[in-house]
């Protein structure tokens, strides 16, 4: 329910204003941490004391520290995504990069453990989707 309120706020400013407010970090860990099997009310008491400055892992479920990526196009023209974020350092288990559409709906979600993705990305500067598209499909299932 508060994920789809702050959506719709964001949609709703883009639509005003031009650009949609930075939020695609923050639904991105809470979409990955749901992914993952983590409860809201889990989500929430863990979350109590982070910051959105913290160094590594951007939360922890089961004793795995996973590290999120997100992208989500605007929808404009030539918006779609062609550069994913990297990973800036390797305090963490897994990785999960999620694609979102313009409204915020997960497309994809792939995952990649510690050492997979030091070995496969390490020495590149810059990663696209087909990148991480090598990795473990979490979403959709039936990939």
């Amino acid at each position: 329910m508060l994920r789809k309120k702050l959506v719709d706020v964001a949609l709703e400013w883009q639509e005003r204003f031009g650009v949609s407010p930075q939020i695609t970090t923050p639904i991105s860990e809470y979409d990955v941490a749901m992914l993952v099997g983590m409860s809201e009310d889990e989500y929430s008491v863990y979350m109590q004391d982070k910051t959105a400055v913290s160094k590594g892992a951007d939360f922890a479920f089961k004793g795995i520290r996973y590290q999120v990526k997100g992208n989500r196009p605007s929808g404009k023209p030539g918006s779609f995504v062609t550069r994913v974020p990297k990973a800036t350092n390797y305090d963490w288990d897994k990785l999960i990069w999620v694609l979102y559409d313009k409204y915020y709906v997960m497309q994809e979600a792939w995952e990649w453990d510690v050492q997979a993705y030091k070995q496969a990305f390490h020495n590149f500067k810059r990663l696209s989707p087909k990148h991480y598209r090598q990795g473990k499909c979490l979403y959709p299932k039936n990939s």
